[in-house]
């Protein structure tokens, strides 16, 4: 049965005359400080827990406390007793505690009513209302508290009966046996969801359930910056709880919907500009879009394929942050086919008037250019 060596008293930090309520008060407070909400970033809480638990077990129980003190662990092993390294019968740590004392492990009594569902939902905004923030109002089915009850579940100004089927505890006990014995915990009663009561006559608009579905419509505020995919909650805006407990969140997941214009590259904005070949030799004024409109963007004579023309200030801005990013603008030189006729006389006569072009690589360089390119 013993799976640690160290002393049991010590493992509850409690002497060897404890009392009873004593031992129990040591073990909730240790298992308070073990608890999963708690120790999110410890994963030794688990194993504590399980040293912390078999000490309990012990120490808890006047006969198998007798043999301990009697003849300390020797005195126990053979003996019947749990396997504390199988969890797999318990749905959680909470399913533990209840077990072991009976209710929640924050000292609250009785049983611990569900909330309600939290909801997944969908909606698709520009490109552009992306960077510029957007609205929207969805409409969806959801349940909702009851209004003629206001949750109740009876009809108004009936009287509330004692629940004959938990007689008016609100839980109902539940045997489960595992490998660690046979435990006895509490589950809220299902007739009365926990109330202790029931109404006389129940509601005739909701059937007593004290929620009934009813389509809503929620007003969505889109921050400016969202990216494709990102998610919004928004609080206690999902299924409505069962009585007395707080509804579940609304989460909103934002698709953005492609422009051909623009690519998102983090917070820039990538754009590419097709110019003729003959521009971008001679230079040339090319119209580009942002994402505040339409903007005039002058390129030099000689311009290379690739080239990148950066405007400061015209990305996404940043959630919550200040800042906002760039727009990168690509120039993509268009060479048209020449082969036969006065057109290739003509290009002809422009290669020997320019001479060869080809060491000029720009001031980047080859490698540079590449370099831009795959950014």
């Amino acid at each position: 049965m013993a799976t640690t060596n160290r002393d049991y008293y010590d493992v509850l930090g409690v002497p060897r005359g404890a009392s009873e309520d004593e031992i129990k008060r040591a073990f909730r407070r240790l298992a308070r400080e073990l608890h999963p909400d708690v120790n999110r970033d410890d994963p030794s809480a688990e194993e504590r827990f399980k040293e912390v638990a078999e000490a309990y077990r012990v120490l808890g129980d006047p006969e198998t406390r007798e043999v301990y003190d009697r003849y300390g662990a020797e005195g126990l092993r053979g003996s019947p007793g749990p396997d504390f390294s199988d969890f797999s019968d318990f749905g959680s740590f909470q399913d533990l505690f209840d077990a072991f004392l009976g209710g929640d492990i924050f000292g609250r009594r009785g049983p611990r009513r569900q909330p309600g569902e939290d909801v997944l939902a969908a909606v698709e905004i520009t490109f552009v209302e992306s960077a510029k923030a957007a609205e929207r109002d969805l409409d969806l089915d959801l349940l909702a508290v009851c209004e003629t009850c206001s949750g109740s579940g009876g009809r108004p100004g009936t009287r509330m009966d004692r629940c004959t089927r938990c007689d008016g505890q609100g839980q109902l006990r539940q045997v489960t046996r595992s490998a660690f014995g046979q435990f006895v915990r509490a589950v809220v009663c299902p007739e009365c969801r926990g109330e202790g009561s029931v109404p006389a006559e129940r509601c005739a608009t909701c059937g007593g359930a004290g929620r009934m579905r009813r389509t809503t419509t929620v007003h969505v505020d889109i921050p400016a910056g969202i990216a494709d995919g990102q998610r919004l909650r928004l609080p206690s805006r999902g299924q409505a709880g069962e009585a007395g407990s707080p509804p579940g969140d609304l989460f909103v997941e934002v698709r953005v919907a492609p422009d051909p214009r623009f690519v998102r590259d983090g917070l820039d904005v990538v754009t590419v500009v097709r110019v003729p070949v003959t521009a971008a030799m001679t230079g040339t004024t090319v119209t580009v879009p942002t994402l505040d409109g339409e903007t005039a963007l002058t390129l030099s004579a000689g311009t290379q394929p690739h080239a990148e023309h950066v405007l400061r200030g015209k990305g996404f801005p940043a959630i919550q942050r200040r800042g906002r990013g760039n727009q990168r603008v690509l120039v993509e030189v268009v060479v048209p086919r020449v082969e036969h006729g006065e057109a290739r006389e003509l290009v002809d006569r422009l290669a020997e008037h320019i001479g060869d072009a080809t060491e000029d690589g720009g001031d980047d360089g080859l490698f540079g250019r590449i370099r831009n390119v795959f950014r």
